[in-house]
């Protein structure tokens, strides 16, 4: 197992250490979770500061800082080809040159709960041994206070829509993805259907990552409005010692389907007012593109798609959770698959 760390913020001397200090109190063991910390910026202030963590960390620097050519319109995003750049050469120096099977990516932005490490080992056999999974997220798009059940730190779910924010992956998944690597916007391409394949991930309810990265090249976006309120897990989860089998698809998706599908449908503003006049889980249709939109907003839900996939959805049901009741925001049962117009 091993660890990636991505610096790509304009003052990442000051985020990484906040970051680095983190992943080594929680570090349960180094030779099981070397970190490698990779730098792509040239700030020696920054190096000093990896540099005085000494033998508990290991530091590369991304050599190619040259200037990247983009179209006048794309001028603005130029931060955003420099971050696909320097992804993939630390992956190849992980997979390739270190020659590591597995890689948890944390950018240097993020927070990590006590049981981060916990959880992606008790996660990692499911990874390997599921062809249907593609990654392990730490993170839960919809996780803020109030929209979670933080009475269920060991609830876990799977997912069609990529999270990133602190994601395992492994040598064969980038094996093959390395030679199709993009130039710019890596997350929105690796959710593209080409490269999911109708593979999923794996997220928790509670978040074992918290950006804290409010300026950095997405200038703060979402951050002010979502995410400074995501619930960063503080309560340790053994994992390792849970029977996790119940997230495999064809165990997972019985399960899901029949408890989506039986529960009440209500609308929001039943919902929103109590009205509710039944214990259990309820669900929230919607059919088309804007009715999803509208009723993701009034919940405070994100309600952006990525290739038509809904943020935190799974065969196109968004769960989450109001006032200690699992709420599913869900299509028709005969739902025939992701409309990739919708993004």
């Amino acid at each position: 197992m091993y660890k990636n760390m991505i610096s790509q913020l304009p003052n990442p001397k000051v985020t990484v250490g906040r970051c680095l200090d983190k992943l080594i109190e929680y570090r349960p063991n180094s030779d099981q979770f070397p970190i490698i910390v990779s730098q792509d910026c040239g700030d020696e202030s920054t190096a000093e500061v990896i540099q005085s963590y000494g033998s508990q960390i290991m530091h590369i620097k991304q050599p190619d800082l040259s200037d990247i050519q983009v179209s006048p319109k794309e001028k603005k995003f130029k931060g955003y080809f420099k971050i696909a750049r320097h992804y993939g050469w630390a992956l190849n120096q992980t997979f390739f040159n270190f020659n590591f099977d597995t890689v948890i990516i944390v950018e240097d932005d993020l927070d990590v709960a006590p049981d981060f490490y916990e959880y992606f080992l008790g996660t990692y056999p499911l990874l390997k041994k599921d062809p249907t999974l593609w990654c392990i997220s730490a993170w839960n798009d919809n996780g803020k206070v109030g929209l979670v059940d933080e009475n269920k730190p060991e609830l876990l779910y799977r997912t069609d829509f990529f999270p990133g924010l602190g994601w395992m992956l492994t040598k064969s998944l980038w094996l093959e993805l390395c030679n199709k690597w993009p130039r710019a916007y890596w997350d929105d391409w690796i959710r593209k259907p080409e490269q999911r394949k109708d593979r999923a991930c794996i997220r928790p309810e509670l978040s074992r990552t918290r950006t804290f990265g409010k300026i950095g090249v997405s200038n703060g976006l979402f951050f002010e409005k979502h995410l400074k309120f995501i619930k960063l897990n503080e309560k340790y989860v053994p994992f390792t010692k849970l029977n996790l089998s119940y997230l495999t698809k064809d165990m997972y998706d019985n399960e899901f389907l029949r408890a989506v599908y039986q529960s009440a449908v209500v609308s929001y503003q039943e919902l929103k007012d109590g009205k509710v006049a039944y214990d259990g889980p309820v669900r929230i249709p919607y059919h088309t593109k804007d009715t999803y939109k509208r009723t993701a907003k009034l919940l405070g839900l994100m309600d952006d798609f990525r290739s038509g996939v809904p943020r935190m959805g799974y065969r196109g049901v968004v769960t989450f959770h109001h006032k200690g009741r699992t709420v599913y925001v869900a299509p028709n049962l005969n739902w025939k698959g992701y409309d990739i117009t919708w993004s």
